[in-house]
């Protein structure tokens, strides 16, 4: 990865979420920025792509005298147009976020800001995904802007594999009391759903979904762990959800005929 790499930025959030703002203000300081990312929040959308419907595209002014470009899909959806239609040439480097709300543990399967970065380290582009613990808009984002150029600093400097993809988590929590950033593997954990039953005016019977999250997982080495303690974690992650230990398990479930 050179020195001053072409870096796409997107999002789950919308194009003008705080968190992508102050992924922009870090991001210039590195390289030649570009910026596709949804027209409207696009949160839990997991890795969903628009099929049978159109896409459009509307430029937007952002800060730093740049356009960005506003995507009527989901983040994956921004990252295929911006890598394939709207950027003249393929990114070095593809960050997405800041997020609003973290997205440790089994939360990157739902998460859109990692299917953002998941999409682009597909394409062989490194990618790193960054959240923040906490889901206001109104949320002082100076620890997380503060994380985002440390490890925006060390994936130049260390250099990244094509396709490689970090989640990067940061706790809430005043920038004098981060103790500093782990390198992690995602803990394990689930999604308790509750479903909320309401009646709408009509008598007609709908649901939010609501819930807990349930830690499974007692290890020390663990996102959930490092965020308790005081760090923020980093989590290489794969697009490959292949089970390599069970292969060698399952040997003998191949059939011949």
């Amino acid at each position: 990865m050179s020195n001053s790499p072409v870096i796409l930025i997107s999002n789950d959030d919308g194009i003008h979420a705080p968190g992508i703002l102050a992924l922009i203000n870090v991001a210039v300081q590195f390289g030649q920025v570009w910026v596709v990312a949804p027209d409207s929040a696009q949160s839990g959308m997991g890795h969903a792509i628009s099929v049978g419907k159109p896409l459009r595209i509307y430029k937007e002014e952002l800060p730093h005298g740049l356009t960005g470009y506003a995507v009527s899909g989901t983040p994956a959806d921004c990252v295929k147009l911006g890598t394939g239609v709207v950027m003249p040439q393929k990114p070095d480097l593809i960050l997405s976020g800041i997020n609003h709300g973290a997205n440790s543990s089994v939360s990157t399967i739902y998460s859109g800001t990692l299917s953002a970065a998941r999409e682009g380290a597909i394409m062989g582009i490194p990618a790193i995904g960054f959240s923040f613990l906490n889901f206001s808009h109104q949320a002082d984002l100076e620890t997380a802007e503060f994380v985002v150029k440390k490890v925006v600093e060390m994936a130049i400097k260390q250099g990244m594999p094509a396709g490689q993809c970090l989640n990067v988590n940061i706790p809430d929590i005043p920038l004098a009391e981060l103790k500093g950033i782990k390198v992690t593997r995602q803990a394990m954990g689930r999604w308790v759903e509750e479903f909320d039953e309401r009646t709408d005016p009509f008598g007609r019977k709908y649901y939010w979904l609501t819930g807990q999250f349930q830690l499974q997982d007692k290890g020390q080495d663990v996102d959930f762990k490092a965020l308790e303690d005081g760090y923020a974690s980093l989590t290489p992650m794969t697009h490959d959800l292949t089970h390599h230990y069970q292969l060698n398990e399952m040997a003998d479930w191949n059939v011949n005929f």
